[in-house]
């Protein structure tokens, strides 16, 4: 069982570098989509948001059965904190040990209900701050940006990296939503690691190594709630006092968790899975189109509507499922996605034609979707989906007809020298509105639909 540290570290380095390299690819990237494409939908919360019933299911039996082996092989920034513990040691010479700690249960489970509860009232781009996979996600893909998503990477970066350099897994068990939601489930685990005072020497080399901080070696015991299963324990006893065992679950057991499971706690797990379900039915609410009308008097594209990309299906549905991860954005190959500012869709994607627009050849956004936010969609479907309608300006037109031109789906005409726009044929993908040179304000521009329709 020794070794069952060393398969894990080599397991979770192999997902940290897919991931990594998932979201730092600005090439096609058709091969790493074939081959790791997997990788963010296997993520808990954009499991979750996608109504990935087979995946959230089987992430919480593993949790049942084995405790949270997610948090320590799966979830990239779980892993990217053991790196941070590892650089302690190889700056300093040796680690610094750890020593035991008092669950901080009250802010655990304080952060996990606000977060719940943004998600349920559709805030989830401010809740998507403190998810492990987004979270990740937007640090990586964010580190050569500017302004506020370089902001929020460094400060990301910064306090997750103190944080584990420092003191290990602390963030997991204190602050990360998902390591409190499995810590709930992994207390009433079936095998989990186990001290036999018999043959335990208090050495407190276990206790020393462990980064979650939960072996209390003077009681021999083990918070499993918080233990991650890096199995550094095991390693480090050389006496084979600690071993992985199926847990009695009695108070006073060598292998139980420092408190013993009750009614109480039984009930809040029920109740944070039920509103938790709740969240997810409410991510699917959608609302009719709505807000169409041509604002004539409006001098630069300032939309009422935000655009959002084809397979996204209305803003309701996007906004409610999207956690702001960047990975479409950081495939985007006209960047045309960029990660909003506002309050209430911190740094979800939106769509911006200053750079170039909307391919219709172009399908990647959808194909890497991890949480559904964004349906997987086909070439020739997109071409059948309008995301918004072109909006005329007809003061600052210079009639040069670039806009009639560019337009891939032809519902752009000339009338007496300005353009005219049938809408039924609009797909609403911003080359009219990138190919008009009027200048400093475009003569055209793309007003988004609340609702996507189909042409």
């Amino acid at each position: 069982m020794k070794y069952f540290k060393y398969v894990r570290i080599v397991l979770a380095a192999l997902m940290l570098f897919g991931i990594t390299a998932l979201l730092l690819d600005t090439t096609d990237g058709a091969v790493l989509r074939h081959w790791l494409g997997w990788m963010p939908k296997v993520q808990f919360l954009p499991a979750v948001l996608a109504l990935n019933v087979v995946m959230v299911v089987t992430i919480l039996l593993v949790t049942l059965l084995i405790g949270r082996l997610y948090c320590s092989i799966v979830c990239p920034m779980g892993i990217f904190q053991d790196i941070f513990t590892w650089f302690h040691k190889l700056i300093f010479g040796k680690r610094r040990p750890f020593r035991y700690r008092k669950p901080a249960n009250w802010l655990r489970y304080t952060v996990l209900a606000l977060f719940v509860l943004l998600m349920v009232f559709g805030l989830n781009a401010i809740a998507a701050l403190i998810a492990p996979y987004s979270a990740y996600a937007r640090m990586v893909t964010n580190i050569h940006s500017t302004g506020l998503p370089l902001v929020v990477a460094i400060v990301t970066l910064v306090v997750i990296g103190l944080m584990s350099f420092m003191y290990g897994r602390l963030w997991c068990n204190t602050i990360c939503p998902v390591g409190s939601l499995l810590g709930l489930v992994s207390k009433f685990r079936l095998f989990g690691i186990k001290i036999d005072a018999d043959k335990c020497v208090s050495c407190r080399k276990c206790e020393h190594g462990c980064k979650a901080m939960c072996i209390n070696i003077d009681n021999h015991t083990v918070d499993h709630s918080r233990c991650v299963d890096c199995w550094a324990c095991m390693a480090n006893c050389k006496l084979g006092a600690v071993s992985l065992g199926r847990l009695s679950g009695k108070p006073g057991n060598s292998g139980s968790s420092d408190t013993p499971a009750d009614p109480s706690r039984r009930k809040f797990v029920a109740t944070t899975v039920a509103v938790g379900a709740a969240a997810t039915l409410h991510a699917q609410e959608q609302k009719l189109d709505g807000g169409l009308a041509v604002i004539e008097d409006k001098q630069v594209p300032e939309r009422q509507v935000p655009l959002k990309p084809a397979g996204a299906i209305s803003l309701k549905n996007f906004e409610s499922r999207c956690t702001a991860c960047q990975l479409c954005v950081s495939k985007c190959p006209e960047h045309v996605l960029r990660p909003s500012t506002g309050l209430t869709n911190l740094l979800q994607p939106y769509m911006a034609f200053d750079q170039g627009y909307c391919r219709t050849a172009c399908t990647r956004c959808s194909e890497v979707c991890p949480t559904g936010a964004i349906q997987p969609i086909a070439h020739e479907q997109k071409t059948a989906i309008s995301i918004g309608h072109a909006v005329v300006l007809p003061d600052n037109c210079i009639s040069c007809g670039a806009c009639a031109r560019h337009c891939p789906s032809m519902a752009i005409s000339m009338v007496d020298g300005k353009p005219a726009v049938n809408e039924a044929k609009c797909l609403g993908c911003g080359a009219c509105e990138y190919y008009c040179p009027a200048r400093p304000m475009t003569a055209i521009y793309v007003e988004g639909r609340e609702r996507h329709v189909e042409i």
